[in-house]
C-alpha cells in the first residue's frame, strides 16, 4: 500500500474508533493508538508528532482551566442551586421550565465553554428534573447537548474548536468576532430552540411540581461563582485584546481551586480525580493525526478546494460551511476543525469563508450523538444519572433541529457580512 495511502487508512481507523468507541475503549485510546502506530510504522518522524501534540498547547491549558472550574462549581452546588432556582421560577409549567433551563445552557456555554454545559449542567438539570417529579426527563437533558453546540459560537471562549479552527495567532478580535458571529449566533440558538422544543412537544404537556426554594449557596459556592464570573470577564477582555485564551484560563482555573479548597480545607484528590482528564490526550492524539495528514498534502488540496470557492463568496461560503458540518459528525469535530485550520491557514480565504467553515464545525455536530466533544460528554454524564438515548433517536432530532439553524445562520453571516 503505498505510503500515503496507509497513512489515511491509519487516520481514518483512529477518528472512527474516536466516534464509535470500539470494545468500549475510551476515544483517547484510539486516537493515541493511531498516533503511535504512525511513528512505529515509520510514516511520521517522533520529532515531527511532537510538534504536531505541541500546537495544540495552549487548547490543553484552555480545556484544563475550564474543567478545573466547573469541577469546583460542580462540587460546591453552583449548578445544582442554579438549577433549583430555575425549577422554582417554572412555576408549575413544563414549558416555561423547558425555556428556563435552555436560557441557563445558553448563558453556561456562552461563557463557560460548551462542554462545561455538557458535562456540569446535565447532572444538575436531571436533579431538577427530579425536584420537580417530571417522569421523563430526557426532554430537559437534550437542551444541554443541543445548546452546547448552537451556543459555541457566540464568543471564542465558548468552544475550545473555536481556539483550533483560528488557532496560531489568527484569532480574530473580539470586536471583529462580535461583528461576524454575534447575528449567525442569535439565529442558531433561536431556531434550535424553536425546532428543539417542537420535537419534544408532547412531553411538555401538563404540571410540574414547583420545587422549594433552593438553599443559599455556601461560602465556597458563591467563591466559585465570583470565580467564573471574572474568569468570563477576563476571557472577553484577553479576546479583546487579541490575547490566546489557554493561559489566563488555566490561572484562573487553579486560583479558584486553590482559594476554594484553602476556605474549605478539601482533599484535592477527590476533586482532581472526578476530571475528565482523558480529553487532553484525546485532543493531543488528534493533533498528531491532523499533522500526519497534512504531510501527504490532504491540507494543500483542500487549501486549494477554498480558494476556488472563495470565488463565489456566497454560495460558496454555504456550502463549505454545509460540507465541515457533515464531516464533523463522520469523524468529530475536533479533527474536522483541525483539518480546517490548516486549510485557512494555507489559502488564507476572506472572513466570511472562515467564518462559515467555523460554524459549520461547532453547529454542525448537532446532528449526531458523535459529533462534537461535547456531545461525546453529555452522554457520559448521561450514562452517570442511569439514562440513556441512542444514537438513531439523537440522530432524529438532529434531522429536525440542526440543517435548518445552520442554514440559517450561515444565511446572516453572508448578508450581514
Amino acid at each position: 500500500m503505498p505510503e500515503h495511502a496507509l497513512t489515511w487508512s491509519i487516520a481514518a481507523i483512529a477518528a472512527g474508533g474516536v466516534v464509535v468507541r470500539p470494545f468500549g475503549w475510551p476515544e483517547a485510546v484510539w486516537a493515541l493508538a493511531g498516533a503511535a502506530l504512525l511513528i512505529l510504522l515509520g510514516l511520521m518522524p517522533a520529532s515531527t508528532a511532537w510538534s504536531g501534540a505541541l500546537k495544540g498547547l495552549d487548547v490543553y491549558m484552555f480545556l484544563t482551566g475550564m474543567m478545573l472550574l466547573s469541577e469546583v462549581a460542580r462540587r460546591e452546588g453552583l449548578f445544582d442551586w442554579i438549577a433549583a432556582y430555575a425549577t422554582r421560577h417554572a412555576k408549575g409549567s413544563a414549558t416555561r421550565l423547558f425555556l428556563l433551563v435552555y436560557t441557563v445552557g445558553t448563558v453556561v456555554t456562552v461563557v463557560l465553554s460548551n462542554d462545561a454545559t455538557a458535562v456540569v449542567l446535565t447532572p444538575a438539570v436531571y436533579a431538577a428534573t427530579q425536584a420537580a417529579g417530571i417522569e421523563r426527563p430526557l426532554p430537559y437533558l437534550l437542551i444541554c447537548a443541543f445548546i452546547a453546540n448552537a451556543a459555541s459560537f457566540a464568543l471564542p471562549i465558548s468552544n475550545p474548536a473555536n481556539l483550533v479552527v483560528f488557532g496560531g495567532g489568527h484569532m480574530p478580535s473580539l470586536l471583529s468576532w462580535l461583528k461576524l458571529f454575534l447575528a449567525p449566533s442569535i439565529v442558531a440558538t433561536v431556531v434550535t430552540y424553536a425546532a428543539l422544543r417542537f420535537c419534544v412537544r408532547h412531553d411538555l404537556i401538563g404540571k410540574i411540581a414547583t420545587a422549594e426554594q433552593p438553599d443559599a449557596l455556601s461560602k465556597c459556592g458563591m467563591i466559585a461563582a465570583a470565580g467564573i464570573g471574572l474568569t468570563g470577564a477576563g476571557l472577553i477582555g484577553a479576546s479583546a485584546l487579541g490575547l490566546d485564551l489557554g493561559a489566563p484560563t488555566l490561572v484562573a482555573g487553579l486560583l479558584t481551586t486553590a482559594l476554594v479548597l484553602a476556605v474549605d480545607y478539601k482533599n484535592p484528590i477527590t476533586l482532581v480525580r472526578n476530571i475528565s482528564w482523558g480529553v487532553l490526550p484525546l485532543v493531543a492524539g488528534l493533533f498528531i493525526l491532523v499533522e500526519a495528514l497534512n504531510r501527504t498534502g490532504v491540507l494543500a488540496a483542500l487549501a486549494a478546494e477554498l480558494r476556488i470557492l472563495a470565488s463565489s463568496p456566497g454560495p460558496g461560503a454555504i456550502l463549505a460551511g454545509a460540507t465541515i458540518a457533515l464531516a464533523s459528525n463522520l469523524v468529530n469535530n475536533l479533527p474536522a476543525g483541525l483539518v480546517a485550520a490548516g486549510a485557512i491557514q494555507q489559502a488564507a480565504p476572506a472572513a466570511t469563508m472562515s467564518s462559515a467553515l467555523l460554524i459549520g464545525v461547532d453547529l454542525g455536530p448537532n446532528l449526531s450523538v458523535t459529533g462534537s466533544l461535547a456531545t461525546i460528554l453529555w452522554l457520559t454524564a448521561l450514562r452517570r444519572e442511569g439514562q440513556t438515548v441512542s444514537a438513531l433517536d439523537f440522530l432524529k432530532i438532529g434531522m429536525v433541529v440542526m440543517p435548518p439553524a445552520l442554514i440559517l445562520s450561515l444565511g446572516a453571516l453572508i448578508v450581514l457580512s
